[in-house]
């Protein structure tokens, strides 16, 4: 493989960029109640003691806790970013002076580097894999197969990854076991629909400096992602369009109160456009022509290919950053369309993002680590493909939370548990 550089050895100004790296992450860890409990059971049980974990995430001060715990529960971890524009440096450079880790993240690497780096994770032949988006994955299968037989395992973070594994698991080419952890309640009911929602609306306001009152946001995709966007939209008095492919989806958001039309109706309208659909020319040529003088265009899914940035680059007559994280594309009639971060996730590749709530991630993060756990301790219960994570892992976390914020809950009786466990009580 070839040799690639940690952020260390990249950066003019290492130690000042690690003061600032760790006050990212203290401010974070403040609030994430689960990760500091897991964090302690890893500390001094050491579940995970001589495992290798290649990890390629969002590199930022809440998914570095999440490193810093598996590294603290005995591993030895190799991270990089699975965005171009998501990383953290400073982060990224706290995280490589931790003596168990090694951190290649860097923000704005381009397509050569940003595999380079991948490369450089999986050189540690790593035996549990943690990705965001299946780049890792696709890697090892594609180019590194000789290394599956001492993987244990790996888990996948979001919707777009979770996809793409079963769309490889369908086709028998997945060769060793990996948690969906994106579809389990812990991450959808709340990552994808709070953190989404409320990370992207922020991220979109802080990068353009415009309100949401009274505009019309049009939002692709109605699966978790759409529905967070939609419900943040709505409260912050914007008026919300649904477009959707899927019939229950569209009947769902309809039922909600939502308009519910076709893409090339939506783009006469809208102001903003959000797409969350995971899918790819999700706006494209047709919906540019028809698009307001000065519309505003994000994607919330994982890679930037839901919007023809190439057609509207060919389309343009003049291009310029309007803003920092905004590029404006002039048309031949005079409108103008702006793109924001590159058409990339928004929430985490615009140059104010910070991504999702610390509470939120704190969730997630806590299902991660507690699967990749399991998968070191009960290998042998899982073959090769996709499997959903277990509900008492779960539950474990949603425990861990309720405890955190102080909530108090009910429990069944034996007599309860009985009857829900029994067909032969009748009428």
């Amino acid at each position: 493989m070839a040799e690639y550089p940690s952020i260390s050895e990249q950066l003019d100004d290492v130690e000042s960029a690690r003061v600032e790296g760790h006050r990212k992450m203290d401010w974070a860890r403040q609030h994430m109640p689960i990760m500091t409990a897991v964090r302690e059971e890893f500390e001094g049980e050491k579940p995970l003691d001589g495992q290798r974990i290649g990890m390629a995430m969002h590199v930022e001060a809440k998914t570095a806790v999440l490193v810093e715990t598996l590294a603290d529960g005995g591993a030895d971890v190799a991270v990089t970013g699975c965005n171009p524009l998501s990383t953290h440096d400073d982060v990224s450079a706290a995280l490589d002076e931790h003596p168990n880790i090694t951190c290649y993240a860097k923000r704005g690497v381009d397509d050569e580097e940003y595999y380079k780096a991948i490369e450089a994770v999986i050189d540690i032949e790593p035996t549990i894999t943690v990705d965001d988006g299946m780049d890792m994955v696709a890697a090892i299968h594609e180019d590194y197969p000789e290394l599956i037989d001492s993987i244990v395992g790996g888990c996948e973070e979001t919707t777009t990854g979770v996809h793409r594994l079963r769309a490889m698991d369908a086709d028998g080419a997945l060769d060793y076991p990996v948690f969906a952890v994106n579809d389990t309640p812990m991450k959808r009911l709340f990552d994808n629909v709070h953190g989404t929602g409320e990370s992207s609306l922020a991220t979109i306001a802080m990068t353009t400096n415009l309100s949401w009152a009274g505009k019309t946001v049009v939002v692709a995709g109605y699966g978790y992602c759409g529905k967070g966007v939609a419900k943040k939209a709505a409260g912050q008095n914007a008026n919300v369009v649904v477009t959707e492919v899927e019939p229950r989806r569209a009947l769902e958001a309809h039922m909600e109160g939502y308009d519910v039309k076709p893409m090339t109706e939506a783009a006469k309208e809208g102001d903003v456009f959000i797409t969350t659909t995971g899918n790819r020319d999700v706006i494209t040529e047709d919906h540019f022509g028809q698009m307001k003088d000065g519309v505003l265009l994000a994607n919330a899914g994982h890679f930037d290919i839901e919007i023809d940035l190439n057609k509207l680059s060919d389309l343009a007559v003049s291009e310029r950053d309007a803003r920092d994280g905004v590029h404006e594309y002039e048309m031949e009639d005079g409108r103008r369309l702006n793109v924001l971060a590159e058409g990339r996730l928004v929430n985490l590749a615009a140059p104010l993002a910070l991504g999702h709530p610390v509470e939120v991630m704190d969730q997630s993060f806590g299902v991660q680590a507690a699967c990749v756990r399991e998968m070191v301790e009960n290998s042998e219960k899982y073959d090769a493909g996709v499997h959903d994570v277990p509900d008492e892992l779960d539950k474990e976390i949603a425990e861990i939370k309720l405890s955190a914020d102080g909530v108090e809950f009910d429990s069944l009786t034996d007599e309860q548990a009985d009857y829900m466990g029994s067909w032969q009580h009748g009428t």
